[in-house]
């Protein structure tokens, strides 16, 4: 109480120092201000992986003095090979994976399609491997902890194994989706194929992986 004897209401001195915080733009010399965001062309010359840059990835994974090698080399190949998100990745379970027929049930988000999708013999043979060490899990790829892989888990793996690689840029987990796509594209894969398999619902965002397709401007030009 001040020494007049009047009496403040202490709900208007609290909304009086909120708004003169708020007048108080934060600096970057105190520290408060975070740095503004650099733009993906600023960091890296592309948003996709080649299939060679992804077998040095793997390579990197199966390194002998990593203890969870084998679990990460399948989660970029399975990531690799069928589009994955990095949220489909790490949801993936056991119900999912067909071993006698080699089949995949690919469960989509953002409100994708969902499809069927062939497991190759390699894939298959990962995918083996990987339950035999894992046991009575019902997630596909597990952490130390008993807990399923988390997105924010397998793009701190992504990144780490990009710089064991000596990539020039880095990396991260949507870069193996874009991959499958202009790596299908590149093959000649029919763009309404292409869609399904990659749980497009708008074609649109499917034509970006054959506007780069390799055999597009074939033999514009002739002798």
């Amino acid at each position: 109480m001040p020494l007049d004897g009047t009496v403040w209401d202490t709900r208007i001195v609290k909304n009086k120092d909120k708004k003169a915080n708020r007048r108080r733009r934060p600096t970057a010399v105190n520290g408060t201000v975070p740095p503004k965001r650099r733009h993906n062309r600023d960091v890296r010359p592309r948003e996709y992986l080649t299939p060679k840059e992804v077998e040095r990835l793997i390579d990197a994974a199966q390194d002998r003095d990593r203890r969870y090698g084998q679990r990460d080399a399948t989660m970029i190949l399975i990531a690799f090979r069928h589009g994955l998100r990095v949220a489909e990745l790490c949801s993936l379970t056991w119900d999912q994976i067909e071993f006698s027929p080699g089949r995949i049930h690919v469960r989509r988000v953002k409100q994708g399609l969902p499809s069927v999708h062939e497991l190759t013999g390699k894939e298959m043979r990962a995918l083996r491997t990987l339950k035999r060490k894992e046991g009575a899990s019902r997630y596909v790829f597990m952490t130390e902890r008993g807990a399923p892989m988390s997105p924010a888990g397998f793009r701190k793996m992504l990144a780490r194994l990009g710089e064991a690689a000596a990539f020039p840029f880095r990396v991260h987990p949507h870069m193996l989706r874009h991959g499958c796509g202009y790596k299908l594209a590149n093959d000649g894969r029919d763009t309404r194929a292409l869609q399904s398999y990659l749980g497009h619902k708008n074609i649109m965002h499917t034509v970006r992986y054959t506007e780069l397709a390799s055999d597009r401007f074939k033999n514009f030009w002739e002798d």
